[in-house]
């Protein structure tokens, strides 16, 4: 499995996503022996965040690190900060990325994750009240005191990641973000020319549209599928396994996420991500749902 240097740091090309954790209903020990199978396989990086199940992801996390101690040394923990959602210590749901609230929910996560430090950290949404200054700040003094390694961002607009990169002096790593043959938002938008023109790599969730591109009856899913049944035929592989070649080949060099709890479909997200694509095929599929149109 090829290995993507993000700063001071390096993940997995593939990584595992666990925000549907707590509907697995896993204990300790499985969750411990899927972690162990996912680095086996060369997939060593595992996303979650403070919000998911409330926090649960990260206490099940920890629970899984706690029963088998030799994990924590193996692999790379992602983790996001700054939304509150609507619940005991707040009345409204809201973004949160002042300085005090992101060192405090930092050391929330180290402490349900049962770890000293977090190897990667994302501040989760792009806040209309964000403060670059003050958020910066934050980030880089979690990292000095060796509570996280590295630090990015997740669903940020070029223009607040932009702000938020000068303030750390240019030191964020990545940038979470949506991205399939069924989402495009980020390519009209510009971050996919920013990050590709300054070399940060984004993560990329929900590559296969939330299982969307092979459920969906409406017409773009239905124009999608057929290319990329094309294409699997053509390369002998799967449809998801062309998906991960098509994130793989842009020049931005993404690390998609898997977020499904069955091995079989990550190897497929391993397998495909060295599937080499011919340059004409990544346009068939970039076209394939009609919402975008070469000029």
């Amino acid at each position: 499995m090829e290995r993507i240097k993000m700063g001071p740091i390096e993940l997995s090309r593939v990584i595992q996503g666990y925000w549907r954790l707590t509907s697995w209903d896993w204990s300790p020990e499985k969750l411990a022996d899927h972690m162990n199978t996912c680095v086996e396989n060369g997939v060593t990086t595992f996303d979650t965040a403070a919000v998911y199940g409330g926090g649960e992801c990260e206490r099940q996390m920890g629970k899984a690190l706690a029963f088998d101690p030799t994990l924590r040394s193996r692999i790379e923990l992602v983790t996001k900060v700054g939304i509150v959602p609507k619940g005991e210590n707040a009345a409204f749901s809201h973004y949160n990325t002042t300085y005090d609230h992101v060192m405090r929910a930092c050391r929330d996560c180290l402490e349900r994750l049962g770890t000293d430090y977090v190897d990667l950290l994302l501040i989760h949404r792009e806040d209309p009240c964000l403060d670059p200054a003050e958020c910066g700040r934050a980030l880089k003094d979690l990292q000095a005191e060796g509570l996280i390694r590295a630090y990015g961002v997740s669903n940020f607009d070029p223009w607040k990641f932009q702000a938020l990169n000068q303030a750390t002096g240019q030191s964020l790593v990545t940038n979470q973000i949506e991205c399939s043959p069924l989402c495009f938002e980020h390519f009209d938008s510009g971050m996919m020319d920013l990050l590709t023109g300054t070399g940060i790599h984004p993560m990329i969730w929900s590559p296969l549209a939330g299982g969307r591109l092979f459920t969906g009856s409406d017409e773009a899913c239905v124009k999608v599928r057929a290319v990329l049944k094309e294409l699997a035929e053509q390369y002998g592989t799967t449809e998801s396994a062309i998906v991960y070649a098509w994130l793989a080949y842009h020049p931005v060099k993404a690390l998609p996420i898997c977020g499904s709890n069955r091995i079989d479909r990550l190897l497929e997200a391993v397998r495909g991500v060295e599937i080499r694509l011919e340059h004409v095929d990544w346009y068939r599929v970039y076209t394939a749902s009609g919402q975008k149109v070469l000029r």
